[in-house]
């Protein structure tokens, strides 16, 4: 068969609006795009000329999934421009908030748009016909992640508590306390999904990818670190634009992120465990070894499960830091503006987000840049696709069709962020 055609009007599961175009040509791949047709939002533009403490509130407009890193990664570069270091028990709390954020979003996209595609249906609602208990559990594991957010963010989506040196209202012991035990639950319930994902049918696929992360020397990345990857990469976060640039590409509203030397990398979960396996709670640890999960891991159809050991992970932070928790006496840091220029960068579900924004003397905001997890993956995308495909030739027209939008859902795509439905045709 010289061609073949494949159309997918709406790939439902992921959040923003964007397509898929391969062309086969005598059973060669010859194109593969990644269409971003959402309309540019303009944030960056937004904030210039507002002031640096307005920076977290307007960034966590940009998504309502991962508002947290947005609000992290906005209030580190601010901090950061302003010579202010955040530490003790406010640090914790942040992170504290991030490990809900990582609760509720990983739920969403294990159960309600990702496993879909493993268990053979065409969305959640249908599942849940056969596997009610299962999406119970994603429901009741994704609402502890929100409690959390909301306690100390003030509410679940786009959180309104944090600002730029900590918080505006502290959480009480008693307050923390009283999540404890969904917590535990939570925890239980993220060790079941390690399981229950490790039993899924995944597609014979590995590459080799370059993986970034941050690198924190003794914990998991959340807010903090220098970027690293498994080919030699080890710089501070202010030396991220001599290291990447972002380039256009006509069929898409969206940058594409490069290595300057190397070209595409890998960000998300998968990169996460490759560089911090070490630095994994026990349990999460002990939950990936028995899954069957080994290093290197470069089947990107298995960051499921890795979503799930991250999961566990959250929550087992999560308890510690409850466990450790004294409250401050100050909710915040006292931060006073100077020129200077600022860089931030955390990791978000999907993977690290990059912010640098220089400021006036008044803390108005001169200029602003913001990298997305989802734009930093849109060339390596394509490329698991460029190679996907040709063996999978003699699959049916359904059966690729599905297999190509769940690579895609892989990395859990936020086309808003750099995507609500993607266009796949193959021709």
């Amino acid at each position: 068969m010289k061609s073949r055609s494949i159309k997918v009007d709406y790939l439902a599961r992921v959040e923003g609006e964007g397509g898929i175009h391969v062309t086969v040509q005598d059973k060669v791949v010859t194109e593969v795009r990644f269409d971003i047709f959402e309309p540019p939002r303009f944030f960056e533009a937004f904030l210039r000329g507002r002031m640096f403490t307005e920076a977290p509130d307007i960034t966590a407009r940009i998504c309502g999934i991962c508002p947290v890193a947005y609000q992290m990664s906005s209030i580190h570069a601010m901090e950061s421009a302003c010579g202010v270091s955040v530490t003790g028990q406010l640090r914790a709390l942040r992170r504290l908030l991030y490990c809900g954020e990582w609760i509720e979003s990983h739920a969403l996209h294990i159960y309600m748009l990702h496993a879909p595609d493993f268990l053979g249906y065409q969305d959640v609602l249908q599942m849940a016909k056969d596997h009610g208990d299962a999406v119970k559990k994603a429901l009741k594991l994704k609402k502890t992640g929100n409690e959390l957010v909301a306690l100390l963010g003030g509410r679940e989506i786009h959180p309104i508590n944090v600002r730029v040196g900590g918080f505006y209202r502290l959480p009480t012991k008693q307050e923390l306390n009283a999540l404890v035990d969904r917590l535990k639950w939570a925890r239980d319930a993220a060790v079941e999904t390690v399981w229950l994902t490790a039993t899924f049918p995944f597609p014979d696929f590995e590459r080799e990818y370059e993986y970034v992360s941050l690198c924190h020397e003794n914990e998991y990345p959340f807010n903090e670190g220098r970027l690293i990857s498994n080919k030699g990469l080890n710089i501070p976060i202010s030396e991220y634009e001599n290291n990447f640039a972002e380039e256009h590409v006509s069929y898409s509203n969206a940058l594409h992120s490069v290595l300057r030397s190397r070209g595409p990398y890998h960000v998300g979960p998968l990169a996460r465990f490759n560089l911090n396996f070490d630095l994994l709670s026990p349990v999460a640890k002990e939950a990936a070894t028995a899954a069957g999960l080994a290093l290197p891991l470069n089947n990107p159809f298995k960051s499921i499960v890795v979503r799930s050991v991250e999961t566990v992970f959250a929550c087992e932070e999560a308890l510690r830091i409850i466990q450790e928790y004294e409250m401050p006496e100050k909710p915040f840091v006292d931060v006073r503006p100077k020129a200077g220029t600022g860089y931030g960068c955390t990791e978000a579900p999907r993977g690290f987000l990059y912010h640098r924004y220089r400021l006036n003397e008044k803390g108005l905001i001169m200029d602003a840049k913001i990298i997305p997890p989802t734009s930093q993956n849109q060339k390596t995308m394509e490329l698991d696709l460029r190679e996907f495909v040709p063996p999978r030739l003699n699959l049916t027209q359904e059966k690729l069709t599905w297999q190509c939008e769940q690579a895609i859902r892989n990395y859990d795509p936020c086309i808003s962020c750099a995507t609500h439905f993607i266009r796949l045709d193959i021709r």
